[in-house]
Formats: C-alpha cells, structure tokens, sequence
C-alpha cells in the first residue's frame, strides 16, 4: 500500500503539485509542501530542529 502524502503545513492530501525536500538545517526530516502553502508563504517548522520556513 502507497502512503499518501499531505502538506506539512496545511494537513491536506497532495494530489497535484507539491514541493519536497529534506530540512535545509539539519538534513533529517522531509519537508512537503503544497503548492497553495508554498505560494501563500505559509510557515512549517522542522520537528527534529526547530528550523522555521516560509
């Protein structure tokens, strides 16, 4: 079974396009974002460092 991803910002299923990458700081946690939060500038904090993105 495939595990669906959802925004770490927003909760929401990604279905279209989303942006994914590992924590700029500490390189421990994948970051996935969807388009609207990403667009929006709305903020995630990585949970293994407290790093704060837009």
């Amino acid at each position: 079974m495939v595990e669906k991803k959802k925004c770490g910002s927003c909760g929401t299923e990604l279905l279209g396009k989303y942006s994914e990458f590992n924590c700029p700081k500490c390189d421990k946690e994948e970051i996935v974002r969807c388009e609207s939060c990403r667009k929006l500038g709305i903020k995630y904090t990585c949970s293994k460092c407290g790093l704060e993105l837009p």
